[in-house]
């Protein structure tokens, strides 16, 4: 891989892993349509491992008050705030997601990673159905107010983020908005959900890494893929909780219909990638 791929995948993977527009179906899609070669295991873990650190980052004073909450909660013996309650909340809406991505990973994508259609399709149609989600939506509820279900379905619903196409904030918030949540709650909680789901992912690639050793010339387009990874995903989370305060999350579901009908187009006309 050249560095000018490590940059633009980097790009991709911090905008779209945090931005509701699928990041699986873009580091996908976009080399299909560019005819680049596929990126491998190696490029993987750096992308991984560069949202996690954007994520890291910026939620790092709520990672701290979550673990001392945990452990206080622990202590006390008591789940009588919504502080101590939040990290026990997130531990158990990420086992649905970390049971089946263990059971289904590799046959999902064995389906899905050389049917450019199959993606596209999951682009547009789970993109409307955040459009419709986000106009019909109370919007009224803040974080503080999850309760055990209501954590348990927005878990749930992260299952289907499996599917490239999907994306896992866009199918997260979907849940929150359908529950109720203001979008920036919804967004907030689908980024905190996400951090143990991208850590195990990035941990797991990692040590496999460590096992077989990095491919020789590798190094610095994988070094670079984390750093460009990891500036894109803050900047998008930051952009993100911000945008949501006072805007629709329109843009996005347009644009995951139009990405995905240029590429349904594409297939249409017999492109091959």
């Amino acid at each position: 891989m050249n560095l000018l791929h490590a940059v633009v995948l980097g790009a991709l993977q911090g905008f779209a892993e945090v931005l509701p527009i699928s990041s699986s179906a873009h580091l996908i899609l976009v080399p299909w349509l560019l005819r680049w070669p596929e990126s491998g295991l190696t490029f993987d873990v750096a992308l991984h491992l560069g949202t996690f650190i954007a994520l890291a980052t910026y939620f790092r004073q709520d990672i701290v008050t979550m673990v001392s909450a945990f452990f206080e909660a622990l202590r006390s013996r008591s789940l009588d705030t919504p502080a101590k309650r939040l990290p026990f909340l997130i531990i158990a809406a990420t086992v649905p997601a970390a049971i089946v991505g263990k059971l289904f990973e590799h046959q999902v994508e064995d389906l899905f990673r050389s049917n450019p259609l199959l993606i596209a399709l999951a682009l547009v149609v789970f993109g409307i159905i955040l459009g419709v989600v986000d106009i019909a939506g109370r919007k009224a509820l803040a974080m503080d107010k999850i309760t055990p279900a209501g954590a348990m379905t927005i878990g749930l619903f992260q299952c289907l983020a499996l599917i490239p196409g999907v994306s896992r904030s866009g199918i997260t918030i979907t849940a929150g908005l359908l529950l109720g949540f203001t979008r920036e709650s919804a967004a907030r909680f689908s980024f905190l959900l996400s951090l143990p789901i991208v850590a195990g992912a990035a941990l797991l690639k990692t040590v496999h890494i460590l096992k077989h050793g990095i491919p020789a010339g590798e190094g610095m387009p994988m070094l670079v893929g984390i750093v460009v990874a990891a500036v894109t995903g803050y900047i998008s989370v930051a952009f993100l909780l911000k945008f949501v305060q006072k805007r629709s999350i329109s843009p996005f579901v347009w644009y995951r219909v139009v990405f995905g009908g240029v590429v349904i187009a594409a297939v249409m006309s017999g492109f091959k990638g």
